[in-house]
């Protein structure tokens, strides 16, 4: 991918084509660092659309360190660089080596992984020597359905071990998933400075409507019963419940954007619904001492996408088994339910997604190691449900009662004391 053979990931295929939403994917840990930093990119050329969206990514502050792809000279890529103006030109520098090259807080593979596991491994090694401690390094291959081999394989691997998020981006030509490794542990109080992550699996309908890639699936999959039924039986009319039932369906899993409150002391909703309790308790499982927890129950009619309620770490998930009572009732309380663990810079804070009578399905993007920004979206619940959010009682103040709305990501429900 360099011009240092010890770099090299692509195979005798040559190069993937990485397009322009994945390579704002493969962007995101540089564009959601709010404070100055620097990066650096690995094999770019001229045309290419990680470097176009590197370059927009940057704050004033930025500083990007680019290294030519090998089908690229350096001269060349420089002449581009200047040719984009003042601005950029100042804070971009093409280097001739990944040898020259220092340590970044976000270091980015600007072309697939294409090669063999070995080849892979040897290139991932080598720009895992310029990461400054808690940085992530950004990497995509190609998402070959079936059995995984080669490049593809090293990095489910990698991503086992020292992954802390993962995209796959269908809307490339050919599809890429995107990694994000982390090789050395990030402070909690990092993800203070981050804004939300891009999430590519999040279909835009308008500029502030989306929906979830749950949602695709499902309606997709109503759609093609009602094509089923259509075919079966070209006779009846029965065809048209599942077609007339893929828009609700797909409105269930609707994403909208929100405005995230700058305030540091504010902890926002998790989700949208309606304020079930607010008590204080013990738990052991999360520690000793007092917990505040609100819960909040989300009917069918809410957006059931959960945003974490501070910014931190996420240190801990699991799941523990239950029922699947009705969310409201008090029964509810022993439902299944996947917690998320998160170690933030006022003390641990825990996320509760549970069942209701009729979810039946948690899903949890954020893995052990992530930094979520406040915010930001890490899962969801299928259907009606609750989520509770467990916060050190002596250290916040809740705002909100039993029967208030409140609204995922925008709603204050406590502060910080």
């Amino acid at each position: 991918m360099t011009q240092s053979p010890a770099v090299r990931t692509t195979g005798r295929s040559g190069p993937v084509r990485i397009g322009e939403r994945a390579a704002r994917t493969l962007v995101t840990e540089l564009a959601r660092i709010n404070d100055p930093k620097v990066a650096l990119l690995v094999g770019a050329s001229p045309e290419s659309a990680v470097l176009a969206a590197a370059i927009e990514a940057l704050l004033p502050g930025d500083r990007l360190t680019v290294v030519p792809a090998e089908s690229s000279g350096v001269t060349v890529l420089r002449e581009h660089v200047t040719a984009q103006g003042r601005w950029v030109a100042d804070r971009v520098q093409v280097i001739d080596s990944l040898a020259e090259a220092e340590a970044a807080a976000v270091v980015i593979a600007g072309e697939a992984f294409t090669g063999t596991a070995e080849e892979t491994r040897g290139a991932i090694e080598a720009l895992v020597k310029h990461l400054a401690d808690g940085a992530v390094l950004s990497v995509a291959t190609t998402a070959t359905p079936g059995r995984t081999t080669g490049a593809a394989a090293e990095l489910a691997r990698q991503d086992a071990l020292y992954g802390v998020g993962a995209d796959l981006v269908l809307r490339n030509s050919p599809p890429v998933r995107i990694y994000r490794l982390r090789f050395t542990p990030a402070s909690p109080a990092a993800a203070d400075r981050l804004a939300p992550a891009h999430r590519p699996s999040s279909v835009p309908l308008t500029r502030g409507m989306h929906i979830d890639s749950n949602g695709v699936a499902a309606a997709g999959i109503t759609l093609g019963l009602a094509a089923l039924a259509r075919v079966a039986r070209p006779s009846s009319k029965l065809w048209l419940l599942p077609a007339l039932a893929a828009g609700p369906v797909a409105a269930f899993f609707r994403d909208p954007q929100r405005d995230v409150p700058e305030d540091p002391a504010a902890v926002v909703a998790s989700a949208d619904g309606q304020v079930l309790s607010v008590q204080r308790l013990h738990d052991e499982r999360f520690g000793d001492g007092e917990w505040l927890r609100i819960a909040v129950f989300l009917s069918v009619l809410d957006v059931h996408v959960n945003r974490a309620p501070v910014a931190g770490k996420v240190v801990d998930y699991f799941v523990a088994d239950g029922g699947f009572v009705n969310a409201m009732k008090p029964d509810a309380e022993h439902n299944v339910a996947a917690y998320t663990v998160l170690d933030t810079s006022r003390g641990t804070v825990v996320v509760a997604q549970r069942t209701g009578l009729i979810a039946r399905r948690i899903v949890q993007r954020a893995p052990i190691g992530a930094l979520l920004a406040k915010g930001e979206r890490f899962g969801l619940i299928r259907f009606g449900s609750r989520t509770d959010v467990y916060l050190p009682a002596d250290a916040a103040e809740p705002l909100v009662g039993p029967g208030d709305k409140v609204v995922g990501g925008s709603t204050v429900i406590a502060r910080w004391r």
